[in-house]
C-alpha cells in the first residue's frame, strides 16, 4: 500500500518536475533552431550589411536551445532548474545582443526583452526563478541601452518602468500558475491515495470473505452430520405421529405430546446450527465495538465443535469477567474458528493418546489474552519460522488455503491486537492472542498498523 502511494507520488512530481521546453520533440526544436538561424538574412538585410556578429549569436542561441532540449532529458532532477535559468539566461543575452546591432530600445527586437518574460511563464510555468533571472538580465539590459543611446531620463524611466511593470507582472503569473499546478498535484495524489485506499479495502473484504467461505467448506461435513441426527429422529417422530392419527382407534395423548415435544427440539437444533453458521458467514458488523472475549470464545466454539468430534478433551477457561476489548466480534470469531479448527486438523491428522484442545483466557496488566493450544506434534522449527507466510501450509489441498493465519494476524493487528505462535514446554502447539483492554469513554480506534503489510498464514 505504502509502495504504491509513494510510487503513484513520484511519478506525478516527475510529470511536474520536467519543464514543458524539455519535452518538446527532436523535430520542434531542430525546427526552432532552423528558424532562429534564418532570420540572419532578415537581419542582414535591415541593417544593410554583413553582420558575424549577429550570426555568432544566433548559433550560440541555437546551439543553446539544442544543448538544453538534449540534456534535460538525462539529468537528475536536481539539475533541472539550474539547467533551466542558464537556458533562459543565454536566450535573454542573445535577445538584448540583437537589439544592440538592431537600434538599441528603437529595435525591432527591444520588443522581445519585455515580452520573453512572460513567454518563459508559459512555456517554464513552475521556474519562478527563470522568470526573475530574465527579467532582471532585460531589465539591467535595457538601462544600459538607454543609457548607449543618450535618452533623456524621462524617457529611460519610462522604459523602465514600462519593462518593470511587464517582468513583475510575468513574475506574478508564473508564482501563481505554480501554486495552482501544485494544487492541482496535491489534488491527484490525494485522489490516488483515495482511490488505492478504496482498492485495498475492498480486497482485504473480499480476502476476509473467502476466507470465511473456506471455513464453512471445511465445516460442510460436519455440520452435514450434526443435521442428519436430528433429522432422523425428526422424521421418524413424524411419521409416527401421522400413523397414529390416521389410524382408527384410540391414541395416547400425553406420548404424542412427548414425540412433538422431542420434534421440536429437534427442529430448533437444526435451526440452531443454521443461524451460526449465516450468522457467520455474513459481514454485516464492520465497526469496531467493546466486546467480551468470553462469548467471542462461546460463538467459535459452537462452530468450532463440528469439528472437534474426534477430540478426547475440550478444555475451555474464559471467564466471563475479563476486561472487555473493542473489535469487529465477528471478525474475531472468524480468527478463534481458524484457530480451533486447525488444532483439530493437527490432533486428526496425528493422533495422540488422550488428544486434547485448550482454550484459555487470563488478563495480563493492560493486556486480554487467549491462549489456543493443543498437546499435537507441535512446530518444527522450519514450520514455526514460516508460519505467517502467505500461502505456505502442511494442510492437504482441500484443508487448507495457506491464508488462515495470514487473515488471522491482519484481522487481529487492524484492532491493536497481536498473534503469534510457539510450542509449550511440555509439547504440542500455542497460538497466543493478545488485545489492549478497551476503556469505556475512548472513543479512538486502534491504527491498522497490518494495512499494506504482507504476511503469511498456515
Amino acid at each position: 500500500m505504502t509502495s504504491l502511494l509513494r510510487a503513484t507520488e513520484t511519478e506525478l512530481e516527475q510529470r511536474e518536475t520536467v519543464p514543458r521546453g524539455g519535452v518538446w520533440s527532436p523535430r520542434v526544436v531542430w525546427a526552432l533552431c532552423t528558424a532562429v538561424l534564418a532570420f540572419w538574412g532578415v537581419d542582414s538585410l535591415y541593417v544593410g550589411y554583413f553582420s558575424p556578429w549577429m550570426l555568432g549569436i544566433r548559433v550560440v542561441w541555437a546551439t543553446s536551445l539544442l544543448g538544453y532540449t538534449y540534456l534535460i532529458r538525462g539529468v537528475p532532477p536536481s539539475w533541472v532548474a539550474p539547467l533551466t535559468d542558464l537556458n533562459v539566461l543565454f536566450s535573454t543575452l542573445c535577445v538584448l545582443g540583437l537589439s544592440v546591432e538592431m537600434g538599441g530600445v528603437d529595435g525591432p527586437y527591444f520588443v522581445m526583452v519585455p515580452v520573453l518574460p512572460m513567454a518563459i511563464t508559459l512555456i517554464y510555468r513552475r521556474y519562478v526563478r527563470s522568470v526573475i533571472v530574465c527579467g532582471g538580465v532585460g531589465l539591467a539590459g535595457t538601462a544600459l541601452l538607454l543609457w548607449r543611446d543618450g535618452h533623456t531620463p524621462i524617457q529611460a524611466f519610462t522604459w523602465l518602468s514600462v519593462v518593470g511593470g511587464i517582468i513583475l507582472l510575468a513574475a506574478y503569473f508564473s508564482h501563481q500558475t505554480f501554486q495552482a499546478q501544485r494544487v492541482e498535484q496535491e489534488a491527484r495524489i490525494e485522489r490516488a491515495r483515495r482511490e488505492s485506499l478504496e482498492a485495498l479495502a475492498f480486497s482485504e473484504h473480499r480476502r476476509a470473505q473467502s476466507e470465511k467461505l473456506a471455513i464453512v467448506g471445511r465445516l460442510a461435513s460436519g455440520v452435514a452430520h450434526e443435521i442428519n441426527n436430528p433429522l432422523a429422529y425428526v422424521g421418524s417422530n413424524v411419521n409416527f405421529v401421522h400413523t397414529e392419527l390416521l389410524e382408527a382407534r384410540e391414541f395416547d395423548r400425553e406420548e404424542l405430546a412427548e414425540v412433538l415435544a422431542e420434534t421440536r427440539v429437534g427442529i430448533q437444533h437444526i435451526r440452531q446450527i443454521v443461524s451460526d453458521l449465516r450468522g457467520f458467514a455474513r459481514m454485516d458488523e464492520n465497526e469496531p465495538v467493546a466486546c467480551s472475549l468470553a462469548d467471542v470464545a462461546a460463538d467459535a466454539l459452537k462452530l468450532a465443535s463440528l469439528r472437534l468430534k474426534h477430540v478426547s478433551f475440550l478444555q475451555v477457561d474464559v471467564p466471563a469477567d475479563l476486561p472487555e476489548i473493542f473489535a469487529v466480534r465477528q471478525r474475531l470469531v472468524q480468527v478463534v474458528l481458524n484457530l480451533l479448527i486447525n488444532a483439530g486438523d493437527v490432533l486428526e491428522s496425528h493422533p495422540v493418546p488422550g488428544s486434547e484442545v485448550r482454550l484459555i483466557g487470563r488478563a495480563e496488566q493492560e493486556r486480554v489474552v487467549l491462549l489456543v493450544e493443543d498437546n499435537g506434534p507441535g512446530f518444527s522449527p522450519e514450520v514455526l519460522s514460516r508460519l505467517f507466510e502467505a500461502f505456505f501450509t502442511t494442510k492437504s489441498p482441500d484443508k487448507g488455503t495457506g491464508l488462515g493465519l495470514t487473515l488471522s494476524r491482519e484481522l487481529v493487528e487492524q484492532f491493536g491486537g497481536a498473534l503469534s505462535a510457539s510450542n509449550r514446554p511440555e509439547g504440542g502447539a500455542r497460538l497466543r492472542i493478545e488485545f489492549p483492554i478497551h476503556r469505556a469513554g475512548l472513543s479512538e480506534k486502534p491504527s491498522r498498523e497490518a494495512e499494506g503489510r504482507e504476511r503469511g498464514a498456515a
